[in-house]
């Protein structure tokens, strides 16, 4: 046989093919192993890939169990929108427009319910879709979640983490009125379930509650069986807290203390210069110790202790408001002790942070209840929504939370006793906070009053910041041992804070 005019014995063919066979075998082993090594690979690579995705969609906790964690263990700082009905009542091109916006005022978190207060149960979302299959929570509306889905990822989108409520609490007890109650602690845990594994790789807080105490055996059970099903469809990967109705905080809410990582107050709308800093305080002295935040202070817009005026849960029984056509409030004077504004903001704010508070939630009537002109309303309002969010008081949180990450927040610890005079409690109330070095102190004076500082030995250099513009005027020169101070401005609407360096000894 001939091949390329080579004559080829038999030998010398089987030599040939032999050492083909050979090769052959080589080059595929080589193959095969660098096939199995490039899939360990990617195994490794879109595992630790997963495992950090998740890290970085959950808010932790500080080792002084005082402040929350960003993902990457940074401190998180919950500055919170109040949109209990972004899910129920907003479309896809609205919930956009709403998450840019608070995402650009510097907000990190939003406070939403899934299933809302306002008719959560009977009245659609704006596609029509209502949660539940029969009222029933064991049977989710696929639809209606897909919406909610969408709204989630659009937050995410926005470097936004939501403070989800499964549902209202009058769904959960008829105390107070509402809907009806529709869980018990058999679909209470389906229900926390399914939101934990839909929502476990999302940028979620749990919060349950939603204004409402636990009264009952039977009711702590439905909120623990919902918290285990959270636990479980989300594998632990998120924190959960409560939100308690006015005046009271989530402390003790719950049988089991464990169940809260963190602790929530509401502090509420009965008054002006409310006294927040007593829960802040009485929080500072529970163990075990966690961090808290005022989950719901007074909103921007809402009427000082509405409810003496307007009978919100059953409008027909109430004297009706003078309104406007579109159903925005005409007549202010209805309301006669006047409505909650930016600077009631702003000092609700300062107070919670200097007392010990590592969160504060923003809320503004029209936004809450994302009323519409023209639209039904639970509390009247003086605006729409989109009108809302340009109140002055979450623009003053923009300066806010500058000047707090500027003086970080989680260095900060209360210290009344360096103030040196008569500090009552009512709108003369001083608060003021020092860095645990020493290194700064925040003092805060709500309607510009005078302040005695016992500042001992320690020199510092001082400033005076304004919290309606953000904007700083030093001091000349230094102060040490007892120095008192005067702001440039006093009077109602004029809040300053005091701001202290320490300066290195010579």
């Amino acid at each position: 046989m001939k091949i390329l005019n080579k004559t080829i014995t038999l030998p010398r063919l089987i030599h040939f093919v032999k050492r083909k066979i050979k090769s052959f075998t080589q080059y595929s082993i080589t193959i095969i192993k660098q096939f199995f090594l490039n899939y360990l690979i990617y195994k490794v690579i879109t595992s630790n890939t997963r495992k950090k995705t998740l890290k970085e969609r959950s808010v932790g906790i500080s080792s002084d169990k005082k402040f929350l964690l960003k993902p990457d263990g940074t401190p998180f700082f919950w500055l919170g929108d109040t949109a209990w009905e972004l899910f129920h009542k907003l479309n896809k091109e609205d919930a956009q427009l709403y998450l840019k916006n608070r995402a650009n005022k510097g907000f990190t978190i939003i406070q939403a319910v899934v299933l809302a207060e306002l008719g959560g149960l009977t009245v659609p979302n704006a596609y029509g879709h209502l949660p539940l299959i029969n009222n029933n929570p064991s049977d989710p509306n696929p639809y209606y979640f897909k919406h909610v889905d969408f709204i989630v990822d659009e937050a995410e989108k926005a470097g936004l983490f939501i403070g989800m409520l499964p549902t209202w609490g009058d769904k959960v007890t008829n105390k107070n009125g509402g809907e009806q109650v529709i869980f018990n602690r058999g679909n209470a845990y389906e229900f926390g379930l399914f939101l934990g594994n839909r929502y476990k790789e999302k940028p979620i807080v749990w919060i349950l509650g939603g204004d409402r105490n636990v009264y009952t055996k039977q009711e702590n059970e439905v909120w623990t069986a919902m918290a285990k099903g959270l636990r479980k469809g989300d594998n632990g990967q998120h924190l959960i807290s409560y939100h308690p109705q006015g005046g009271t905080t989530s402390y003790g809410m719950l049988r089991n203390e464990a169940i809260l990582d963190f602790n929530m107050y509401q502090s509420g709308h009965n008054q002006r210069f409310n006294q927040v800093y007593r829960f802040a305080g009485f929080l500072c002295r529970v163990k075990p110790r966690k961090p808290f935040i005022d989950a719901e202070p007074a909103y921007e817009d809402i009427p000082v202790s509405f409810w003496e005026y307007y009978n919100w849960q059953n409008p027909d029984k109430s004297k009706t408001p003078i309104l406007n056509a579109d159903n925005t409030i005409l007549d202010k004077s209805f309301f006669a002790k006047g409505f909650f504004t930016d600077y009631d903001v702003r000092i609700h704010a300062y107070w919670n942070f200097l007392s010990g508070a590592c969160g504060y939630t923003y809320g503004a009537n029209a936004i809450w209840q994302m009323f519409e002109k023209n639209g039904s309303y639970a509390i009247p309002c003086l605006t729409d929504w989109r009108e809302a969010m340009e109140l002055p008081g979450a623009k003053c949180l923009t300066h806010f939370r500058k000047i707090f990450e500027l003086y970080p927040f989680e260095q900060l610890k209360p210290c009344q006793k360096i103030i040196a005079n008569a500090n009552n409690n009512d709108d003369y109330h001083i608060r003021t906070a020092m860095a645990t070095d020493d290194s700064y102190i925040l003092t805060y004076l709500s309607v510009g009053q005078h302040v005695t500082l016992k500042l001992k030995n320690n020199i510092y250099k001082a400033q005076w910041y304004n919290p309606r513009t953000g904007n700083s005027s030093p001091l000349h020169g230094t102060c040490t041992g007892k120095q008192t101070f005067t702001p440039l401005t006093s009077g109602i609407n004029n809040d300053w804070l005091l701001i202290l360096v320490k300066q290195k000894s010579n």
